[in-house]
């Protein structure tokens, strides 16, 4: 499988190239390409590869030029820190519209999208209705809209959008909503991220998941850590480490 890698940032193409590889083994990535220029002169000589990895913001412009001086018929997966092209990159190609920072599950997911769609189409006279629906259940994005809690002998629903962070206490994982209600849970932090997704929540150290609606300030702590501040109390200071300071602000400002 020929996975061509266009991202202009090399640091970010050379670990996506690993994932990509460390996910489908089978995978070969011819090159990696850091401009429209570069992306559409590669394509005019090697013809399409079987998936693309393409970042919206290159060297000499947005990504979407390569469509307008090129055919590009291959699945294309976008991986970029800005969320607001998303229709966009849907219009071209788009299977998968991943946000940085990435990690091995966001590429598998992807990965999987494209192997299910070209599998579903392999099939022989598919309904028109069918295409329509599987194309809208890839392209959908996949959150959790709401956790099931037991309380007081019953069972109920909480929605995701009423919840300010999930945490990890001595009794095992809890959230918290925006009432200050606190409810326990079986799914581990790392599973909760991945179904809350990585737009709303983020995990700030081991023990909290914040969600982004609910950050009122962040300040400046000792050796280069931040404090963040929530709209609701928290039993302990929220503190993001300095190893992870410069991806949460990136986070913070890229909404």
């Amino acid at each position: 499988m020929k996975v061509l890698v266009i991202e202009d940032e090399i640091k970010t193409a050379r670990a996506l190239a690993r994932l990509i590889q460390e996910v489908s083994p089978d995978a070969h990535v011819p090159d990696i390409l850091q401009s429209v220029k570069s992306a559409v002169d590669w394509l005019g000589r090697n013809g399409n590869p079987d998936i693309i990895f393409l970042d919206i913001q290159l060297a000499d412009g947005l990504s979407f030029e390569i469509f307008e001086k090129v055919e590009i018929t291959a699945p294309v997966i976008f991986c970029t820190a800005f969320n607001e092209y998303a229709i966009q990159a849907f219009r071209n190609n788009g299977i998968a519209y991943i946000l940085k920072p990435f990690d091995v599950k966001d590429i598998e997911q992807a990965l999987n999208k494209v192997k299910k769609l070209k599998d579903y189409f392999q099939k022989d006279s598919l309904p028109a209705e069918q295409v329509s629906r599987v194309l809208r259940s890839l392209a959908a994005e996949e959150t959790k809209k709401s956790f099931l809690v037991y309380n007081h002998n019953a069972y109920i629903n909480i929605p995701t959008s009423s919840i300010a962070y999930f945490y990890k206490g001595m009794s095992g994982i809890n959230l918290v909503t925006d009432e200050k209600k606190r409810f326990g849970i079986n799914e581990s932090l790392d599973e909760i991220h991945r179904l809350v997704g990585k737009q709303s929540f983020y995990r700030i150290n081991r023990q909290y998941l914040v969600a982004f609606r609910c950050i009122t300030e962040v300040q400046h702590y000792f050796d280069r850590k931040l404090l963040v501040k929530l709209n609701i109390e928290t039993d302990e200071k929220l503190v993001v480490g300095r190893e992870k300071a410069a991806e949460f602000l990136d986070w913070l400002g890229n909404r």
